[in-house]
């Protein structure tokens, strides 16, 4: 081991303290671009290949009825590559234990091989017996919540007739990777599952015997998937077609592809923010740290050492913290990406979810960070090499100590010496204190951008469950009935009002671009059910016309007084232009809303219901859910509580944990600059304040100079750090944007100073341990001159 190579060794033991902040500093940006950059990586291998092992379908066409001979036409479509058809409902469970109705959705299974399209996973258990009239497979979550295992049996309602089924095994599908009723967005185990039937036993106990209601089908490489869609509507239009779909609009593979959307956001952006966040620090830190070494450096070029030498030796002085850092950050995100991917697995099931590190995603974190640090290294060790030695060794010439402008206006004069002097050592070197504070502001934007995240979200379930849905209870009719069915509510006890409402499946088209979605009809004069911004202002509805959610609205890019074309799949089928009455920037889900009375002249027809938003009085709740579970017409009940219920799981397990993955890192970074720049001070001053001692000032009154400066520099970072996180957020938050959810920008001002409180608490820390070193200055020992 040469000389420097022990000078170095001891250097590093000298100075621990700062190089463990420095190596917390490269941990942490290492740290977050594994654990949620790494996170989405696996989460994106492991749907593709679920998918692939699967045969995950490109399209699904659903219709009322077609005879199974209709499946060679579809086949023989171009683009169309393969092609399966089968027989899928919606039933009602009778479940024990629970008060309100559950659903199900029977999707039949071919009987003699698997599926061809849509393969399910069984996980324990076993497939389906030929003819076996009563053996059923259920999806995974609904046995873990309903606590069922093979053996079990479930009393379903199958068209109308209640029937006993037996449970043979529990199985996952990539179609329902997500589970959620119908018109959810969150899953619901307890109330919903999807149940497999043997298609010999499920389509004749629904009358579709020889014929099937949904076809599936994979397209062929170079197929035009709009065309397809295009030839498969025209085909299954005689047979009642309700639209055929691609993947992208599927809905369990719609919220897993926006939450990987997310991901990939939150695992991209706010990883690079962090990583460039820390190699600035790294930058700055080292940069002043080699600088107060000036003399060292001078004495080694005295000694003979080339610059090439001194510089490789300062150079390996920040690879030791890089490296060090590189090595807690590999290891701690990995086991920060197992936890973090194992929270989806508790919502998303698939055959197998495990965390892999990737060394090309560590290596380009690393090498952003050994890049910051021989940067920040090099240009330090440069200026002072380039000196000659002699010069070198003498102090550095004392900078201008003439009055600044602030001095000059006369503001200062009432303040004490001790805090002149902290306004003029700032004053003296003002890009220091600019990039000092900048570097202190970076943490206290990065606590903004994760403390946003819980108010946009409180902001967005407080409008969604207490503002716009209003109702006890939303009840959902299997089939539209008459508006008279409704009527029968108002003898149910508890009930105090009741708005029916209308869904009606349609394709909307402007220009070349179309959406299929269901058009919601609200009561003209509804209360429960309101159309509200995400600024919390009521949308009017309009007696005519429809209003769009904005990204629906972008989507077909549409505005207020547009005609859209509309074509009703339902009922008459009728096609017609209807204005766009108004847009509304809303939260959640993609909708289109109109009149009731208005879309129900637009159906034509007899007057038909979906279904109804009730209120009910809170002591009648319990009756009324089993009163509702006996009505045969019921196919679901929902309500706005336990929607809340589910959505606040989810946001707990997942966002939530997330945005504490955040709060953690931006502290490690506050407590690292804000110490770093105090111990850099107190080495760039330590002859100074000891000089001050030696004088006769007490230790407080020299601890006030150092600590002063930092206080003022933590002061001046913070309103900067409000606005840098407030712009970080918008563009997070923008970045966020998916079709199921829409995350506002809302930062309460509490928040600010929340974030303000915890930089403020890392520098008092700082403070206090910087405290101690000046309390313990060897006054002699400083107080000797090199000359």
């Amino acid at each position: 081991m040469n000389t420097l190579h022990r000078k170095l060794l001891r250097e590093l033991w000298q100075l621990k303290g700062q190089m463990a902040s420095i190596a917390l500093v490269v941990a942490t940006g290492i740290m977050t671009v594994l654990t949620m950059r790494g996170s989405y990586d696996t989460l994106v291998q492991a749907q593709q290949s679920y998918y692939a092992q699967t045969r995950f379908a490109d399209a699904w066409a659903p219709l009322k009825r077609a005879p199974n001979s209709l499946r060679e036409r579809i086949q023989a479509i171009p683009g169309v590559a393969n092609v399966d058809t089968r027989v899928s409902f919606l039933a009602t469970l009778d479940l024990p234990g629970l008060d309100a109705p559950a659903q199900a959705r029977l999707v039949s299974l071919p009987e003699q091989r698997r599926p061809e399209i849509n393969d399910i996973r069984i996980r324990s258990g076993r497939y389906l017996a030929p003819g076996a009239a009563s053996e059923v497979l259920i999806s995974s979550k609904f046995a873990d919540a309903r606590a069922l295992k093979p053996g079990d049996t479930l009393r379903a309602i199958i068209n109308g007739r209640a029937r006993t089924l037996d449970i043979v095994g529990i199985a996952i599908s990539p179609e329902h990777t997500y589970a959620v009723p119908p018109g959810a967005l969150y899953p619901d185990d307890k109330r919903y599952g999807v149940l497999w039937m043997g298609r010999k036993v499920l389509g004749p106990a629904y009358d579709m015997d020889g014929a099937f209601n949904e076809a599936v089908l994979t397209l062929s490489p170079d197929a035009n998937p709009q065309a397809v869609l295009s030839r498969i509507d025209t085909l299954l239009d005689p047979y009642g077609g309700l639209g055929a779909y691609l993947r992208k609009d599927q809905a369990s593979h719609l919220i897993l592809q926006g939450e990987l959307d997310s991901n990939k956001v939150m695992g991209t952006v706010v990883p690079a923010v962090f990583l460039g966040v820390a190699a600035f620090l790294l930058n700055l830190v080292l940069t002043r740290l080699i600088a107060t070494q000036r003399g060292e450096i001078a004495v080694l070029k005295a000694f003979g050492y080339r610059s090439r030498e001194v510089a490789i030796h300062y150079l390996l002085f920040a690879m030791a913290a890089v490296a060090f850092g590189a090595a807690i950050g590999a290891v701690a995100g990995t086991l920060l990406g197992s936890a973090y991917v194992n929270l989806y697995g508790a919502y998303f099931d698939f055959p197998q979810l495990d965390y892999q590190l990737s060394p090309l995603l560590l290596a380009i974190a690393t090498a952003i960070t050994v890049v910051a640090a021989a940067a920040g290294a090099l240009l330090a060790v440069r200026r002072a090499a380039l000196l000659p030695p002699a010069e070198a060794m003498r102090p550095e010439p004392p900078a201008s100590f003439k009055p600044g402008w602030l001095e000059r206006s006369g503001l200062t004069r009432p303040l004490p010496s001790s805090a002149r002097m902290v306004l003029r050592n700032v004053q003296r070197k003002p890009l220091q204190a600019l990039l000092s504070s900048l570097g202190v502001s970076f943490s206290v934007a990065i606590l903004i951008i994760g403390l946003a995240m819980f108010d946009g979200v409180q902001w967005m379930m407080d409008l969604q469950f207490r503002v716009i849905q209003r109702e006890d209870l939303s009840v959902s009719f299997d089939e539209p009935r008459t508006v008279a069915v409704t009527y029968d509510f108002y003898n149910l006890p508890g009930v105090t009002r009741v708005e029916a409402y209308r869904l009606a499946p349609a394709r909307l088209r402007s220009g070349h671009f179309e959406k299929e979605i269901a058009i919601q009809g609200l009561a003209p004069d509804g209360r429960l059910r309101r159309i509200v911004s995400a600024s919390g202002g009521e949308q009017p509805l309009p007696a005519e016309g429809l209003v769009l959610s904005a990204i629906l609205a972008r989507q077909l890019h549409l505005a207020v007084g547009d005609q859209v074309d509309v074509a009703f799949l339902e009922g008459q089928r009728r096609r017609m232009q209807l204005p766009v009455a108004g847009i509304v920037d809303d939260l959640l889900g993609v909708s289109a809303t109109m009149n009731r009375d208005a879309l129900q002249r637009a159906i034509g027809g007899p007057v038909m219901v979906s279904g109804a938003y009730l209120s009910v009085a809170a002591d009648a709740l319990p009756q009324l859910e089993r009163t509702l579970k006996a009505a045969p017409a019921v196919a679901g009940v929902a309500s706005p509580s336990t929607m809340l219920a589910s959505f606040e799981k989810q946001m707990d397990d997942s966002l939530f944990i997330a945005v504490g993955f955040l709060l953690g890192f931006a502290c490690v970074i506050a407590v690292a600059v804000i110490y770093n720049g105090a111990r850099i001070s107190l080495s760039e001053r330590g002859r100074e304040l000891a000089s001050l001692r030696v004088m006769g000032f007490r230790r407080s009154e020299a601890a006030m100079l150092l600590l002063g400066e930092q206080a003022l520099i933590t002061l001046m970072a913070i309103p900067i750090g409000w606005l840098l996180g407030y712009g970080l957020s918008y563009a997070v938050v923008a970045a966020l944007q998916t079709d199921t959810y829409r995350i506002p920008l809302v930062v309460h001002a509490p928040t600010y100073l929340l974030a303000a409180a915890i930089v403020v608490a890392a520098a008092v820390a700082s403070g206090a341990l910087v405290r101690r070193r000046i309390n313990r200055l060897d006054l002699i020992a400083v107080l000797k001159t090199r000359e």
